[in-house]
């Protein structure tokens, strides 16, 4: 089990195929699972949604690779006769960042569970979804109804009240000359807003203490960057943190920061581990250096790591986009198809749910570290890459493939960062209902 760090909870069901996806046995295989068990479910077919927001014209293509895996894995389990024989029946949806909401109306009308699939605007949506009780397996959250919603489980679970903060602590290791010179890029995001209250948290339980340089960016875009890049000169920062993922906006901003004569170490969320960031930075040179924290294998790891290589056959056989959120979602998916395994003929949301919530240690076959879908909490485990020129490679811990692993790397963050109100099982109260789908005892 990568970084050797196991968290408890139930076996995966035994496998009902000869296949395998890394050091997970495949969930797919034929069978002779039966009955219109509930909506989208037949006695030959599973129906699903999936999606991501690949029509945003502002970022065209945005986590098309989320589709992409899940059409590969949708093709690898049928190929082996489905889920106890019922073949898998998916919907690509292209919420194109607006139409999250339009996505999920249709999805609460067709189909059985949305599975792998990543929303930037899922607090749009999540209402609809809600009292639908349509249940779901995403590949990311974004808001925090979503990340703590109810009837929701996640491969690598993002949850506003516990964070994995192992980026943080890490980072104090190889740079602990800036703990007291790092500081966060604000945007005027709603949901963007939320992850910076609970970085700041996960990094001051660090050691960090941050800068105020007083960086707000507008989210869809600034006339000009270099007053922003003067405040960052200005307040003397060393290290620049972003929970933005890699846009145009962002990477503008970058550029007037190094145009300003600074040279700070940057510093963001998984999503700046990407094929266009490092397009970009070959291109230019101007974010060399540039660290991303990380729950998942590189795909440069594929070499030792037979899960990601069964990711990068799977995905590139269908000339398919190969990245990050490709593997979340293929994560998600796995989690999905193990549960649907186990509930045989009685395939329902209900059934779902319950065994969902009993999977208490999951890592997508080697795909990620140790995470707990079951209870909503994240590792205790990570690694960081680092950007040179237009390759990756790992910066921490030195071991390649391995991932660092504490306790300490869980941060419970403060009420106040959580964006949302939560019930004494963790779950967000904002949409609950008397109907919504809780697990069985």
């Amino acid at each position: 089990m990568p970084g050797g760090y196991a968290m408890g909870g139930a076996e995966p069901a035994a496998a009902t195929s000869d296949e395998s996806f890394g050091t997970l046995a495949s969930p797919c295989g034929p069978g002779d699972a039966s009955g219109a068990t509930d909506q989208g479910v037949s006695d030959t077919e599973i129906r699903i949604g999936y999606g991501d927001d690949r029509g945003y014209t502002k970022s065209p293509g945005l986590n098309r690779e989320m589709s992409d895996a899940m059409s590969a894995m949708i093709d690898w389990c049928n190929a082996q006769g489905g889920i106890g024989g019922r073949q898998i029946v998916g919907t690509d949806y292209d919420a194109a960042m607006t139409q999250a909401n339009s996505v999920m109306q249709d999805a609460c009308a067709t189909q059985f569970m949305m599975v792998g699939h990543g929303f930037a605007l899922d607090q749009t949506s999540e209402q609809t979804r809600i009292a639908c009780n349509l249940a779901a397996v995403p590949g990311f959250t974004v808001s925090p109804e979503a990340a703590n919603g109810p009837m929701t489980f996640q491969g690598v679970p993002f949850p506003v009240d516990v964070a994995n903060g192992s980026m943080w602590f890490q980072m104090a290791e190889v740079h602990p000359e800036l703990t007291d010179r790092f500081t966060l890029v604000g945007s005027t995001m709603p949901t963007i807003i939320s992850s910076l209250q609970k970085i700041r948290s996960v990094a001051e339980a660090a050691g960090f203490d941050l800068l105020d340089c007083g960086v707000t960016l507008n989210y869809e875009g600034e006339a000009s960057y270099v007053p922003f890049a003067q405040m960052v000169k200005d307040c003397g920062a060393g290290g620049l943190w972003t929970s933005r993922s890699a846009t145009p906006n962002e990477l503008n901003f970058f550029k007037a920061v190094t145009e300003a004569g600074v040279d700070p170490v940057l510093f963001g969320e998984a999503t700046w581990y990407g094929e266009a960031v490092a397009e970009y930075n070959a291109g230019t040179g101007l974010i060399d250096g540039l660290m991303a924290g990380m729950q998942f294998q590189p795909l440069e790891n594929a070499d030792s790591v037979p899960a990601v290589a069964k990711y990068v056959e799977l995905v590139e056989g269908r000339d398919g986009k190969t990245a990050l959120l490709g593997m979340q979602a293929t994560s998600s998916f796995l989690l999905w198809a193990t549960a649907a395994d186990a509930c045989g003929s009685d395939l329902t949301r209900q059934c779902m749910i319950d065994e969902l919530s009993s999977i208490h240690e999951w890592d997508g076959g080697g795909l990620h570290a140790v995470t707990d879908p079951g209870a909503n909490l994240p590792s205790p485990c990570g690694l960081m890459v680092q950007l040179d020129g237009a390759d990756y490679s790992q910066a921490y811990p030195s071991d390649s493939a391995q991932f660092e692993c504490d306790e300490r790397y869980l941060v419970r963050t403060d009420a106040s960062t959580w964006g949302t109100e939560l019930g004494e099982d963790r779950v967000a109260t904002k949409f609950l209902g008397p109907a919504v789908l809780t697990p069985r005892a």
